[in-house]
Order: structure tokens, then C-alpha cells, then sequence
């Protein structure tokens, strides 16, 4: 164990700092910097037994660049510190940086799962500013708050922001983990942007890359000069677990030292930033070497129990973050409780619900699309809680690598027509009135095209020009919310599909969670291009059922038809396996949501 009271990295106290780092292999270690003069030999670190070397340095105080010069087998080696929270480049040099303190004094509690909307975004582009020359940062992202909080979103995913590569980037190359992206800012700016996104009562998710590090500017390559098979020394496997598809980069999971890495990465993010949860990248690269389930000749049981010890550790840290896996493999056991075997994340990406609903948005033909696998996309579940997945028909994954945003692949070069918008609005309603925790992704409350990448900025003008989809994409996140005090049941966990029409392309389904007025909650869907007139369904109770929400309303398009009516009333006989029915008109490519008043 490292001795106590030695924390890695540089520690600033008054009148100098502490500096440690792990280096078994190396035979001297000395830590030169702007306040020796970069003097090779003036502050040699004294080794631990556990292979940590520390010193105290008088006068280097936060500001102070630095590195750290190694001498291990006749070899001499600079490294930037592998804790480094601030650097001046991904091959530059590390900067002397306290951890951040509270600016706000008051507490930020996120929302529960259940009444959570996540909305994903990426800082280069979304932070852009008009005319900003290189990639937009957080303080052109802290600007763009106000929008978020308009928009109704409790809860954002920023896309990773650990020291990269370059300035351009999707991030998913982490070269310095422990440092906020020198392009877009410092850890102060970082801290003020969860501080900014906490007063306007958002949480703040940071997506984080413990799969796989770099592979460029990595300086962990290798880092005291040892290594085996030619592959990357102390922080990394050494043989076949190395290989994954970014490179042979994976850190070594079973190594007491990396397990400490990246446990102390995970907590920086709680702990120093104070940010409502993680979201973790290709876990299944985590567990299996060849991303597999179900493979036990490549598990690799380290990861496993690496991410069981993090959420463990997280949660003592703050009982209110929550940990979400990319895993896309439907494993249940990745949200089942540590005690229990499982993971321990509290929700993981559902590509259960993401392939089955695209599919049947964005199906050339109406005969192509299945409305059973969109009904099992909505009743698809790990286990009882509904609210362990994340569902979604945009993320950074699904607009890109071959991909394009739904009303792109719905009609492409013409994302704004008629059928792009209509199919674009009727996702959305399913993914915020679906069980599940929904998230958007960045522009697409505002019919943002085309596909994402890292140097292409939202185009802010589409949200007046397209001001009627977020307008739509304003309600449904309401409802979803029962902000209007008539739709409890789209926060609840109960779900029955009661209708499913393959040949005319109609779904309905109802949510609850007591039942009854201003909780129940009947979604009809359209899937197809013809209107569906007088038609009949089931509903929960007789009564006079209020449309909430009309996708087809002109108050989202001047071109949308307005067909639809404003109020059902429901009695007997009973349809679908329910006590009462009712008649009504769905407009095609179209949404309705019905709640009965509370009276």
C-alpha cells in the first residue's frame, strides 16, 4: 500500500508543494520545473518501498509548470505527471493546480431516475461561439445554460473532457485523465459550469473513458521505461488483454496501483467538481477483451470487480451520484447490486429500445416498419425498475460513424421536410413518454441535420427557424415531468402496449402508477402516412379523456395538419383487454397523449 498521508500528483501547501509518483522501475526521479529554472538535478524525489518517489519543494507554488525526469535503466525520460489536473498541452507540460473549491455555498441535489431527462452534449461544439477560432469551450457553454434550462432538461451528459489530442475531438482519447481539456478551459471554468448548471437546477454527468486510454499523446506509454512484449509498461496490460479497437491501451485491471488510477479519477469528478454522476464508456471492453458477453475465454474478471470497487467507492462518496454504463450488450447483471454480483451501475444505454424504434422511424416504406419491435422496445426491461435503462433515438454513437441525425436518415439532404419533421416529432414523444430515462442529444430540439462531428458547431439559427420543434420537444418534457399536474404516470413504472396494429402501423400503450385521474396516462402513435379516422381503441376508465399533447398541432408547424380531436369520451363497451373505449382520429407520422382531469 502507498504509505500514508502520500497522495500522487502535487499537493500545494503554504510555502512550497508535495510531489509523489509511481515509478517502480525507474532508478532516480526528479521533478524539474519554472521554479527550479528547470534545473535536471536541483529536487531528486526519494523512493518508497511501494515504488512511489516524493519530495517536498519549497517556492513552487499553483501556476508553476512541470514535469517529471526519470533514470531507469540508462534511459532518461520526461513525463508529465499522470494526476496532472491542468497541462499546458497534451504533450506540454503540467501545471501546479489546486484541487477546485465550492464557489456556492448552497446544496444541489439531482432528481431521482424516474424524473430524470438527460440531455447529451459535447463542448467543442456545442460551446462554440460565431466566429470562435478553434473548438468552443466551456465558457461559450456556460452561455448556452439558459437554453437548457428553457428547454426543461434536468439533467446533462457532457461527452468526455479529459486532456486530449489536439483540440478537435470527440474526447473518447483521453492522453491526460486527470486534466480538463486545456481548449476548453481550466478546472476553474469546469467548476463554474457545474456551479452554473447546478443553479438553474440541472445535474451534471461527466462521461468518462476507463476501457481504453489515448492511444496518441500518451504519455502513460511506457512511463518508467519498463514494459513486456513491447507493449506499454506499468500502466497497461502486457500481453493479449492489451488489444482493444483504439489500440493496445488497455489499463491493467488487476494491477493494484492502475485500479487506484482510475478510482481516483471517478472520485475527482464527485469528489473536487461536485458533478451528479458518471457515465461510463464501452464497459463491455471493461469485462470482456473482445467487448463479448457471455465469452468466458475473454473475460476479464479485474474489470469486472474494478467496476463493482468504483460504484462502491462512489456512492460513499456522494449517496446521490449516479453511474450509467455504455454497455449496449442488454447484460442485466451490469445494474444489478454489488451484493448481488452485478456491476452496480444505476442504469446502463438501452440499445433494445434505440435499434427497434430508428428502425421503424426511419423504414423507407410504412410496410417496412414493425410496430411489434417498437412495442417490445417500449416494454423492454433488466429487471423490475424501469428506470435502469436510458433510452434514446440520438446519441454521439447513433448521428455518426455512418449514421445521421432521424430526420437525415428519414429524408436525406432534406432534414427539414415534411417527413423528417413528422417522423423526428413522433421519436421524440415515444422516447419522453416511454418508461425509461430519456435523453436527447444535442440540436435535436431544434432539428439540428446532418451527422456529428467534432468541427461541425450547432447551428443556433434553427432554433427560431425551427422555434415550433422545440416548442414540441418544451411539452413533451413538461408532460413527462407532470409539471401540469395531469400525467403522474409517465414518472411511474407501470406499462401495458394494449394495442398493436401492424397492419395500419397504430400503437397504444398506458402508464401509471397509482391509476386513475391525473395519473393515467394513454399514448397513441401513428406509424404510418395514412390518417387513422374513427378509430377505436381501449382506454383505463370511462370519461372524458383530454388530448395533452397533439404532435400534428400547427403550433409545432405551419405544416402540420392540425387533424386530431381535443377530447375523447370513453365507456362501454370494453376493447383491448379494457374496461371502457373510445373513437378518435390520429394524424399520420402522429402522437397523441390522453389524461383524464382531476375532478
Amino acid at each position: 500500500m502507498t504509505r500514508p498521508g502520500i497522495v500522487k500528483g502535487v499537493v500545494p501547501y503554504e510555502g512550497g508543494c508535495r510531489f509523489a509518483v509511481w515509478a517502480p522501475h525507474a532508478d532516480e526521479v526528479y521533478v524539474v520545473g519554472s521554479f527550479n529554472d528547470w534545473n535536471k538535478d536541483a529536487h531528486p524525489l526519494a523512493r518508497q518501498p511501494d515504488g512511489v518517489w516524493s519530495a517536498d519543494v519549497p517556492r513552487a507554488t499553483p501556476g508553476d509548470e512541470y514535469r517529471f525526469r526519470l533514470i531507469a535503466q540508462g534511459q532518461e525520460l520526461s513525463r508529465i505527471d499522470p494526476y496532472a489536473r491542468r497541462v499546458t498541452t497534451s504533450v506540454g507540460n503540467a501545471i501546479i493546480t489546486p484541487p477546485v473549491s465550492r464557489k456556492r455555498a448552497d446544496a444541489f441535489t439531482p432528481v431521482p431516475l424516474n424524473e430524470m431527462v438527460i440531455y447529451e452534449l459535447h463542448i467543442g461544439t456545442f460551446g462554440k461561439k460565431t466566429a470562435q477560432h478553434g473548438p468552443g469551450n466551456l465558457e461559450g457553454a456556460i452561455e448556452r445554460l439558459d437554453h437548457l434550462a428553457e428547454l426543461g432538461v434536468n439533467a446533462l451528459e457532457v461527452m468526455p473532457l479529459a486532456e486530449f489530442a489536439g483540440g478537435f475531438s470527440w474526447g473518447y482519447n483521453p492522453a491526460q485523465m486527470f486534466a480538463v481539456e486545456s481548449d476548453y478551459g481550466t478546472p476553474r471554468t469546469f467548476k463554474d459550469f457545474v456551479d452554473e448548471a447546478h443553479s438553474r437546477g440541472i445535474a451534471v454527468i461527466v462521461d468518462v473513458v476507463y476501457n481504453h486510454m489515448g492511444p496518441s499523446d500518451l504519455g502513460l506509454w511506457q512511463f518508467d521505461g519498463w514494459n513486456e512484449n513491447g507493449k506499454g509498461g506499468i500502466y497497461f496490460y502486457n500481453d493479449w488483454r492489451a488489444q482493444t479497437p483504439w489500440g493496445e491501451t488497455r489499463p491493467d485491471y488487476g494491477r493494484k496501483e492502475v485500479r487506484e488510477y482510475l478510482r481516483d479519477n471517478a472520485l475527482m469528478w464527485v469528489r473536487d467538481y461536485g458533478v451528479d454522476g458518471l457515465r461510463w464508456d464501452a464497459t463491455a471492453y471493461i469485462r470482456n477483451a473482445q467487448g463479448h458477453d457471455n465469452d468466458p475465454e475473454s473475460d476479464l474478471p479485474d474489470g469486472w470487480s474494478l467496476m463493482q470497487w468504483i460504484n462502491a467507492e462512489m456512492r460513499k462518496a456522494s449517496t446521490t451520484a449516479c453511474s450509467i454504463a455504455e454497455d449496449l450488450l442488454s447484460n442485466p447483471f451490469l445494474t444489478k447490486a454489488v451484493k448481488e454480483g452485478g456491476a452496480g451501475f444505476n442504469a446502463q444505454w438501452d440499445s433494445q429500445f434505440v435499434h427497434p424504434l430508428r428502425a421503424a422511424l426511419c423504414a423507407p416504406e410504412d410496410a417496412s416498419r414493425n410496430i411489434d419491435a417498437v412495442r417490445d422496445a417500449i416494454l423492454h426491461r433488466y429487471y423490475l425498475n424501469a428506470f435502469e435503462r436510458v433510452i434514446y433515438t440520438e446519441s454521439h454513437d447513433e448521428v455518426a460513424n455512418g449514421k445521421a441525425r432521424v430526420p437525415e436518415e428519414v429524408d436525406p439532404g432534406h432534414a427539414s421536410s415534411w417527413a423528417a419533421k413528422k417522423k423526428s416529432a413522433l421519436g421524440a414523444a415515444i422516447v419522453l413518454t416511454a418508461p425509461g430515462i430519456p435523453m436527447i442529444f444535442q440540436g435535436q430540439e431544434f432539428l439540428e441535420d446532418d451527422w456529428f462531428h467534432d468541427q461541425d458547431p450547432l447551428d443556433w439559427s434553427k432554433k427560431k427557424r425551427f422555434s415550433g420543434m422545440f416548442r414540441l420537444y418544451q411539452d413533451l418534457i413538461a408532460l413527462r415531468l407532470n409539471q401540469r399536474g395531469n400525467t403522474a404516470g409517465l414518472c411511474a413504472q407501470e406499462v401495458a402496449v394494449y394495442h398493436v396494429n401492424n397492419e395500419h402501423k397504430v400503437l397504444a400503450y398506458h402508464r401509471w402508477g397509482r391509476g386513475g385521474r391525473g395519473d393515467s396516462v394513454v399514448v397513441v402513435a401513428n406509424f404510418s402516412a395514412d390518417p387513422q379516422q374513427a378509430y377505436r381503441l381501449g382506454f383505463p376508465s370511462d370519461g372524458r379523456w383530454l388530448v395533452r399533447f397533439n404532435s400534428d398541432s400547427k403550433f409545432y408547424d405551419k405544416d402540420f395538419g392540425d387533424v386530431g380531436p381535443a377530447e375523447v369520451i370513453a365507456s362501454a363497451p370494453f376493447q383491448d383487454g379494457l374496461p371502457s373505449s373510445g373513437t378518435l382520429t390520429v394524424a399520420p407520422y402522429s402522437v397523441l397523449i390522453l389524461s383524464q382531469a382531476k375532478e
